[in-house]
């Protein structure tokens, strides 16, 4: 794929920070394909990842929270509008707390014939939420708008697979000799002579004909046309030449990602959708080499999608940790390197705008700040918020690294060879948190740990070297700004 399709646009490109501000820069119609999925009542405030209590608790006040939402999206969607090329399309995945807001405000910015379709997709066969005396129905879809700016989009016709109840009903003939399934479709003439149906005599029989003679003769030679007793002709139709059902908006056949049935897909982020999903709207309305935008990229799926399916992509979050998860997602998944001179022909991909600066770490919220040094040091962030009995995250050697994953993706519990991790977000890591520590490791028999803080006292490095040498257990203190020294260091 050629490194730039668009001259004035960088590719393969994931910017962190407020996309109201990113997408400003960017030119007018130089986007094909635009698939967000923001979290409700988004905000200042939804950076915290993985927070799925959190988010759970900004929907008890929905009515309030409503109009607040729609008012962040309106600015960003009208730029989303903006920068999509007149060929494009645009996708926003919603559910039912806001999706009628939504299609109001879609309708006045896109306009109201510009709109293709509501998708429902059944992401579910769980009524988890319809509990004893629960007064609704279960609730199992998400629905995603579909909008156009004009009628040259690219809509690249999909198919699903015939119901077997169709094949078993419509193809019920099986050819001797190879044992293809066919049906017997009618070849006379649609109209007959007066709509200009070819009229000729054929095994005896002298008709309108739907096709040529010669044509006729070509599907005889090829052994597509069969017999009725009366000498009637029909044309075989084989079912593996079929090319399905034309897909509707109706999508029931992608599930959601569950645990140990996720192909080691799921990352344990709470609104992770599917990658067979996006691969799925990137098919119908992108071509190879189109740009993918996706403006909430949370964990990178649409970005996974648009690289497997050849297609070039630029990525916005807010969130810092959301996108190192997803620079560690395109390594591993697509085989990325994260280097600015293989980003630039076409071979690579680069990170922009991540915090560089002690003072912008300190205001990050304690989780988002526990987040993004765990993973610095390239280790694994627990799956549970609270109840972590010490420890924000574990350092897996890589001896300790399985082929396949486990059975809860994002816990590697079953893996004894771990290294524990404690964050501080305080200026001087103390004695007292030394000793918290210190107790965690002997507790959980651990011979190495890693402790983060913006610095450590002199009692904290005093009693570190003691815990080695009476203990035989070491502790390696790291400094924030020892982390963004190595980061610097190992970009270079």
């Amino acid at each position: 794929m050629p490194a730039k399709p668009f001259a004035v646009l960088d590719t393969r490109v994931i910017y962190c920070g407020d996309n109201l501000d990113q997408l400003r820069k960017l030119p007018d119609g130089c986007i094909d394909l635009i698939y967000i999925d923001p979290p409700f009542n988004s905000n200042r405030n939804y950076e915290v990842f993985w927070g799925e209590t959190k988010e759970k608790r900004s929907f008890e006040d929905r009515h309030e929270s409503t109009k607040a939402y729609i008012d962040y999206m309106r600015p960003r969607c009208v730029e989303l509008h903006r920068v999509l090329k007149k060929t494009g399309s645009f996708y926003y995945h919603c559910d039912w707390h806001a999706s009628h807001y939504v299609k109001v405000m879609l309708d006045q910015i896109f306009g109201e014939n510009q709109f293709v379709n509501e998708i429902v997709w059944k992401r579910s066969d769980a009524k988890s939420d319809v509990g004893q005396g629960a007064k609704h129905f279960g609730r199992v879809h998400d629905s995603i708008f579909f909008y156009v700016v004009s009628a040259d989009h690219t809509f690249n016709a999909a198919f699903k697979p015939l119901p077997q109840s169709t094949v078993e009903k419509w193809y019920k003939h099986v050819e001797e000799g190879t044992g293809r399934r066919y049906n017997k479709a009618d070849v006379t003439g649609p109209g007959g002579a007066a709509k200009g149906c070819p009229v000729y005599e054929w095994n005896g029989v002298t008709r309108a004909w739907r096709y040529s003679k010669e044509n006729m003769e070509r599907l005889s030679k090829e052994g597509r046309l069969v017999y009725s007793k009366t000498g009637m002709t029909y044309q075989k139709r084989y079912l593996d030449e079929s090319k399905g059902v034309a897909l509707s908006s109706w999508w029931d056949d992608i599930d959601m990602l569950r645990g140990i049935n996720s192909g080691g897909e799921r990352l344990g982020y709470p609104t992770q959708k599917p990658l067979k999903l996006l691969e799925r709207i990137l098919e119908v309305s992108s071509n190879e080499n189109d740009i993918v935008l996706d403006a909430f990229c949370g964990c990178g799926t649409a970005l996974v999608a648009a690289q497997k399916l050849k297609r070039q992509w630029v990525g916005i979050d807010i969130s810092p940790t959301a996108c190192r998860v997803m620079a560690q997602r395109l390594k591993k998944d697509c085989g990325l390197k994260e280097d600015e001179k293989l980003q630039q022909i076409g071979r690579g991909f680069v990170v922009r705008d991540l915090p560089k600066t002690e003072a912008e770490l300190r205001k990050y919220p304690p989780f988002e700040f526990e987040n993004w040094a765990v993973v610095a040091l390239g280790g694994t962030k627990n799956a549970r918020q609270v109840g972590d009995m010490g420890i924000d995250g574990r350092i897996y050697p890589v001896t300790a690294m399985p082929e396949r994953r486990g059975a809860r993706t994002g816990e590697m519990d079953f893996m004894d060879e771990w290294y524990p991790i404690q964050v501080k977000q305080k200026d001087k890591v103390g004695r007292p948190d030394i000793d918290a520590f210190e107790a965690v490791m002997i507790r959980e028999e651990r011979r190495l740990g890693y402790f983060v803080g913006f610095d450590f006292t002199g009692d904290a490095l005093y009693e570190i070297d003691r815990f080695q040498r009476k203990e035989g257990r070491e502790i390696r203190p790291l400094t924030v700004r020892e982390i963004l020294d190595e980061e610097v260091s190992a970009k270079s």
